[in-house]
């Protein structure tokens, strides 16, 4: 541990005996693994590993990994230990890798773009032939990869890491190049083949942007802000209210810009197509309260962003709701039907999250879902992480269509089951191992407090005995300091 981190470890350690009335001891004991890596997901579905050796094989075959991002370096560092007979070929085409979960605290103001970046190279495990090249498209009837440039690369098995793509497009008028401009923010944005994170830059001076705009208004006269969420799948469902309620508490004044609370002079709005702001009912709540105690957040639900007019700052929404229909006399109850119409907003501001999908080259192959809500994403098991035909390939992180799971913290869980997994198919055995659907989103309610939102397939999955469901700063200071470290040195290298 470098002297920057012990210090603010020290730092932690003194906050939680005065902010949540812990004994040193026990300061100390949630200061170790278990507190930080509960949120890179650690506990509970890896307790199987943490109580057995993990399983590994002997035999000689050949692995390939599509992916260089989180998923795939972490299998990378674990099937190199767990088959050291194993060729393993990684094709990526990044020489930067992202700490992509850091593009939030870019936009607080609290990290830079460099503080995110790391070379691949430092990340990749020994062992392990590394092809930069990009992946155009999968033939696992041949066993095969059709690259780029280095034309097709064969294997026995496969695991997908290729992660998701950002659909800007998808919304009329949209497209990554507005981003920064014109009132229009994404913290998503970023290309992690060059390394860079507009979307953490352009967030932090929307910041700026807003705040210097709102001290010119009053209460009379506010801002509108408009902050979105899609209909899709996205990667970390927790960072569109991320961006919500640290951006409206920055006008509080409590965010490196300082200042005095001016935030009755903007009024916000959350667009998303759901009803609820969290699926989980304490969590929702929780949220709900939030909402209110902020006292300029209109939760505007059944919105979702089809398309802007960045010129006349205007934004369309196709707004769902129901409507009585016909008494039914066989159910005896009215009928419901589902509306649709279309709904425009003005606003000063807008944070927008993609729609996003699954990359094209899985999307049109016979790995991934060719129907149904899924179609796109690979066709993976939702426990065992195998594909539901080609036994011998295996997905990680968010490229899988499984229910839960787009997360840091899920794709850390994804490790050991795809580690189990994979062994027990290379020894001709069915794989056992089952992920239970663990995701971790450490929401920031504000500037200084996270609600550590953690749930499997089955609910609430808290991993300490403190209530989940009520922001504190504990969190805010393992999310700020001690993940990322953790990140490089443990998750990357397999070993946690």
């Amino acid at each position: 541990m470098d002297k920057k981190m012990l210090k603010h470890s020290q730092e932690v350690i003194e906050e939680l005996m005065k902010k949540e009335g812990m004994s040193r001891r026990d300061a100390l004991k949630l200061m170790g693994l278990g507190g930080a890596a509960t949120m890179m997901g650690t506990a509970p579905t890896s307790a199987n590993a943490a109580t057995k050796a993990m399983a590994s094989s002997d035999k000689k075959a050949k692995i390939v990994i599509v992916g260089g991002g989180a998923g795939g370096i972490m299998a990378a560092a674990r099937m190199r230990k767990a088959a050291p007979n194993a060729e393993i070929v990684l094709i990526a085409p990044n020489d930067i890798h992202l700490y992509q979960p850091g593009q939030v605290f870019m936009a607080a103001g609290l990290y830079t773009e460099e503080d995110i970046r790391k070379p691949n190279a430092d990340l990749m495990p020994d062992g392990v032939k590394w092809v930069k090249d990009e992946v155009k498209a999968f033939d696992p009837d041949s066993n095969s990869v059709e690259t780029a440039k280095n034309g097709k690369i064969g294997y026995d098995f496969l695991i997908v890491a290729t992660g998701l793509q950002y659909d800007y497009e998808r919304i009329k008028g949209m497209s990554p190049d507005l981003v920064g401009q014109k009132g229009i923010s994404s913290v998503y944005l970023n290309d992690p083949v060059k390394g860079t994170a507009k979307g953490g830059v352009a967030t932090w001076e929307w910041f700026k942007q807003l705040r210097a705009e709102a001290e010119k208004r009053d209460p009379g006269n506010p801002l509108h802000v408009i902050c979105t969420q899609p209909s899709t799948p996205i990667k970390c469902g927790g960072a569109p209210q991320k961006i919500l309620y640290l951006s409206d508490d920055m006008l509080r004044g409590n965010s490196p810009l300082g200042g005095k609370d001016i935030h009755d002079n903007a009024k916000f709005t959350f667009a998303k197509k759901g009803g609820k702001l969290f699926g989980i009912k304490s969590y929702n709540q929780t949220l709900l309260k939030l909402t209110v105690d902020y006292g300029n957040i209109y939760d505007a639900f059944g919105h979702d962003l089809v398309e802007i007019d960045p010129d006349d700052k205007m934004a369309t929404f196709d707004y769902h709701y129901l409507e009585k229909g016909e008494w039914d006399e066989d159910l005896e109850e009215f009928e419901v039907i589902p509306m649709v119409k279309k709904v425009k907003m003005k606003y000063d501001f807008i944070h927008i999250v993609p729609p996003m999908k699954g990359v094209d080259a899985v999307a049109n192959s016979p790995i991934g879902w060719q129907k149904g809500t899924a179609k796109g994403w690979m066709a993976a098991d939702r426990y065992t992480l195998q594909h539901i035909k080609y036994k011998n390939v295996f997905g990680i992180g968010d490229i899988l269509g499984i229910p839960l799971g787009k997360t840091g913290g899920s794709a850390r869980h994804h490790g050991p089951i795809l580690q189990e997994n994979l062994v027990s198919v290379m020894e001709g055995k069915e794989p056992t191992e089952k992920f239970d659907g663990y995701t971790v989103c450490p929401l920031k309610t504000e500037y200084g407090e996270i609600m550590l939102a953690e749930f499997n397939y089955d609910g609430p999955a808290p991993s300490f005995p403190l209530d989940p469901s009520k922001p504190r700063w504990i969190w805010w200071a393992f999310d700020l300091y001690m993940l990322k470290p953790m990140y490089w040195n443990l998750m990357m290298r397999g070993l946690m």
